[in-house]
């Protein structure tokens, strides 16, 4: 298998809040398929009871930095999880382990490492503490939070650009896609809990 033959990459990024031990409450949702061009920006009173509203079928490849985090909304939403998933968090990882990140290994690290534009990491902290704090919001908050959760996606989108060439190897990415499959484990056993024999 190679990039090529899939019909569609998502690129997808949740907002949401959790108290410490529960499951994500997602706020808002923005996907962008990349060789559509097409974008959804949906709110919180648009995710609940409805459909996912991309493809995650085997035709498709759902892609976001740090994925477990968006399989636990698919899953808080009774969404079905994406067949593909590829996480740039760990396939920057394995890019970039053992060398020095003067900005981190976070989305922005990895946006610096690879000299593309991003947010600063000021507003990125204004805008998580808009989003913990809870609603209601106002409309102006509601565009910001979007806007907020777009750029993260049009982040991760140049982010994959920038390492298609790395990961369109069979192997690579046959490997891509296990720890993928691992973000999604993941999320299930974050969603079920840890048992603890009281």
């Amino acid at each position: 298998m190679q990039l090529d033959d899939f019909i569609e990459v998502w690129s997808v990024d949740f907002e949401f809040r959790a108290a410490p031990g529960e499951r994500p409450d997602p706020v808002c949702l923005v996907a962008h398929e990349l060789r559509s061009g097409r974008t959804l920006r949906v709110w919180q009173d648009e995710l609940k009871g409805a459909p996912c509203p991309y493809n995650i079928g085997a035709d498709s490849v759902f892609i976001a930095y740090y994925a477990s985090a968006e399989m636990g909304c698919h899953l808080a939403l009774g969404w079905p999880l994406p067949v593909n998933v590829i996480d740039l968090y760990a396939e920057f990882r394995v890019e970039t382990n053992g060398r020095s990140l003067p900005m981190g290994n976070g989305l922005l690290g990895a946006l610096d490492y690879y000299k593309q534009p991003a947010i600063e990491v000021l507003e990125k902290d204004a805008m998580r503490a808009l989003v913990l704090r809870g609603g209601p919001y106002t409309d102006k908050e509601q565009d910001d939070i979007l806007d907020y959760c777009e750029s993260d996606v049009t982040g991760t989108a140049r982010l994959w650009r920038e390492m298609t060439s790395v990961l369109d190897s069979k192997p690579r990415l046959a490997h891509a896609l296990l720890r993928g499959r691992y973000t999604k484990a993941v999320a299930r056993m974050e969603d079920a809990g840890v048992p603890i024999d009281g």
